[in-house]
């Protein structure tokens, strides 16, 4: 029986946490981690559009990163000491990054490749020959489905999910947020949808999913229930934060759900929680998560680097580094020289000559 059956009764519901958390006991897909720090990349249609969100009516034609280098990308993030990648395979615009069969919207109907791409599988394949570990994230939120919002699109989006980790796998990481409906395309409508965020999503059976497919993967949202959000994209937590978490509902008679919980509550964790659910702290090392040929001279300066390694992880939690690959499908050389920069740094931080020399003044 999958490990997600650790459940027990709470009150007068079975929360929906307990079951796929153990508790306060850290779970072996936590502790097994071999580096705290790794990357999350947004490369996709709103590259090529310089927006941040897109509405969902983009042409795939737009989409032809004739200089694309899984590789490269992979390599530089190797050389900045991360562990590994977290693909952002689909995001609000319900682009996707792979051949999928759920919806005509995505990479085969563009350029790439000769509609032959499959950009998941490259960089899953480059990732795994550098030697780094390989996440998902499939945005819940599709603001190019014309069934967004009514349940048949949920069984899309968990069928989206059965392909990224059936087929790609295996994953360290599931990443879920809480993109819970607005306005968007929606397959001409133009109109704004709203969704009920504790249980559009039936996120039970959407975590059981993953955890089915892939058991050692952490899954992470402001929910939790393996790391959990700590309410900014700032890349820190608080100096003092706790470990242990109980995600609680805006309405405390529901469940608690990515998008739906008191999600400032991360921030410090709870020093009672009934979790073990450590912070992940995300931030993009630019200012923006896509790329921007504009921001090429705004890469986040090494200092605040270190500043936020210190923060995130010399706090006992976790750093998700955003990187954005440019038009040509590549890191831009300054993003390559910061990371590089921030590999040394942190290997300067954590070396035993270091060590010694704390060990020897504190001995004194």
């Amino acid at each position: 029986m999958s490990d997600i059956y650790y459940g027990r009764k709470k009150g007068k519901n079975m929360s929906i946490l307990s079951h796929f958390n153990s508790g306060r006991i850290p779970a072996a897909r936590i502790l097994n981690r071999r580096n705290r720090c790794y990357a999350i990349m947004h490369f996709s249609l709103n590259t090529f559009t310089g927006k941040e969100w897109g509405y969902g009516d983009d042409d795939p034609q737009i989409f032809n990163p004739s200089g694309f280098s899984a590789e490269q990308i992979a390599e530089a993030c190797k050389a900045g000491g991360l562990a590994g990648i977290i693909i952002v395979c689909k995001h609000h615009d319900g682009f996707c990054l792979w051949p999928t069969k759920t919806t005509p919207y995505n990479i085969s109907r563009s350029p790439f490749r000769n509609g032959n791409g499959d950009l998941v599988r490259e960089m899953a394949d480059a990732c795994r020959k550098a030697g780094l570990q390989v996440g998902f994230y499939v945005s819940p939120w599709d603001r190019n489905h014309p069934a967004y919002g009514t349940p048949g699109y949920v069984k899309v989006y968990q069928e989206q999910l059965r392909e990224i980790y059936s087929g790609y796998g295996p994953a360290f990481e599931a990443w879920f947020d809480g993109a819970n409906g607005g306005d968007g395309w929606y397959g001409g409508a133009c109109e704004k949808r709203k969704i009920d965020p504790s249980t559009y999503y039936e996120w039970e059976k959407t975590w059981r999913i993953v955890r089915d497919l892939q058991p050692d993967a952490a899954i992470f949202s402001d929910a939790g229930p393996d790391l959990r959000w700590p309410g900014n994209e700032n890349g820190f937590a608080a100096p003092d934060a706790f470990g242990s978490y109980t995600p609680h509902p805006r309405d405390p008679d529901r469940e608690p759900a990515p998008g739906y919980t008191v999600y400032q509550e991360g921030f410090e964790g709870h020093a009672d929680g009934e979790f073990f659910i450590p912070p992940e702290c995300d931030v993009p090392l630019r200012p923006g998560w896509f790329y921007h040929a504009e921001e090429d001279e705004e890469v986040r300066s090494l200092s605040t680097l270190v500043e936020l390694y210190l923060n995130s992880v010399g706090c006992g939690g976790f750093l998700n580094l955003g990187i954005a690959p440019d038009r040509r499908g590549r890191l831009h050389e300054n993003d390559v020289r910061r990371l590089a920069e921030f590999k040394r740094a942190v290997d300067a931080l954590n070396s035993p000559a270091l060590f010694s020399c704390s060990a020897q003044l504190f001995s004194r």
